[in-house]
């Protein structure tokens, strides 16, 4: 019988240990001869490790991703999930192993349903990796990676593939996933100098909303300029960041983290603009001093100065975003989109240019995003 308040265990540890222990001695016993990787990636807090016991409400539990080669998967799916149905045990750890059917009116979620009869609803998945990267992501991994295909992958995305674990590897899907472990130097140095340009953009316009006393525009961009640095530091320390949810979580593990949260917080908790642009100067240039540890481009000043005599301070004019396009030009290895890219305003990828949800968790988009970057218009 199910546990009323089973004790919680991390997702990820729950769903390698029903694997372990429940699905792969059925598959052993019954599936032997069939080549298989067994994982938990993609979707769901548990992957990323940042599930707590309020993550277990909904769409949660025992559960487990099986990827078989694309032709033993239409000659052993309808098996293997019958065969598991009729086997699993109904509670594992305390939680039921059944679920209920998705719920159409709510994103398809899934609850925990335990029942003492009939077969067992599970959420074991049998698919191939080619489907999984095809609808997740929206790319063909019998293909190469391009340029507009990295520009155009959401980084949060990305970080729930190469996160997770493989918990048996059969299939060789390891070395697929290492092929997103992180951008091509050129990619990274393209994004970089994009998100530089973020905060060139609107450095000196929270001070000057609220110099004529619009607080609430001035703590929207002051919003704005503290997610653009922290994104920063997620480029910088070459860790994708997750979507906004876990954003602030996963801030907290970067090294630069401990010595920027206090400054970001006393910048958001500030009450006017004066205070936020004394709370930011030491962030400012403590991110400047980050950048010039990279040795990715020319040393720059990390010193925040005057916008143009007003009494707005800023850490650049555009001298960072600058100074790495300068190093791409210069670069005989650079991809040629890359480079034809930075004749054009520094749109980014596509976390850097939209923050829409949809756009950033349907791979249906990824298409037209794609085809963006071919069909950009190149400066005289």
């Amino acid at each position: 019988m199910a546990d009323s308040n089973p004790t919680f265990i991390p997702g990820l540890e729950l769903c390698e240990g029903f694997y372990r222990e429940a699905v792969d001695p059925i598959l052993h016993n019954h599936f032997r001869d069939v080549e298989y990787a067994a994982a938990l990636i993609g979707s769901g807090s548990e992957v990323l490790g940042f599930d707590t016991e309020m993550s277990s409400d909904h769409h949660w539990g025992p559960r487990v991703m099986l990827f078989l080669k694309p032709d033993d998967v239409s000659a052993y799916k309808e098996a293997i999930s019958v065969k598991l149905s009729e086997q699993l045990p109904r509670v594992f750890r305390g939680y039921p192993t059944s679920f209920s059917k998705p719920d159409a009116e709510n994103q398809g979620v899934q609850l925990l349903d335990y029942s003492e009869t009939g077969l067992i609803n599970h959420r074991v998945e049998v698919l191939s990796a080619e489907r999984f990267f095809d609808d997740y992501l929206g790319f063909d991994i019998t293909t190469e990676l391009t340029a507009a295909d990295w520009l155009s992958f959401p980084g949060q995305k990305l970080r729930t593939i190469i996160g997770g674990k493989v918990f048996h590897d059969g299939i060789g899907l390891d070395e697929t996933r290492k092929r997103f472990s992180y951008y091509p130097e050129d990619v990274w140095l393209y994004l970089l100098a994009c998100g530089w340009s973020r905060i060139e953009q609107e450095e000196h316009l929270m001070g000057r909303a609220g110099y004529v006393g619009d607080e609430i525009g001035a703590g929207i961009i002051a919003a704005r300029l503290v997610r653009d640095l922290m994104n920063l530091c997620f480029l910088m320390e070459k860790v994708y960041a997750p979507y906004p949810k876990w954003f602030g979580t996963a801030f907290k593990m970067l090294k630069s983290a401990s010595v920027l949260e206090p400054m970001l917080l006393k910048f958001l908790s500030a009450s006017n603009w004066q205070e936020r642009q004394k709370a930011l100067i030491p962030a400012y240039e403590y991110v400047a001093v980050m950048h010039n540890i990279l040795d990715i481009a020319e040393q720059l000043p990390a010193k925040v100065r005057d916008f143009h005599g007003r009494p707005f301070m800023v850490i650049s004019t555009g001298d960072f975003s600058k100074a790495i396009c300068n190093q791409i030009a210069a670069s005989e290895s650079a991809d040629p989109l890359i480079k034809r890219l930075l004749k054009e305003p520094l749109i980014g990828s596509v976390e850097q240019f939209s923050d829409s949800t949809d756009i950033l968790s349907n791979a249906s988009w990824r298409t037209a995003i794609k085809d963006l970057y071919g069909v950009c218009p190149v400066a005289d």
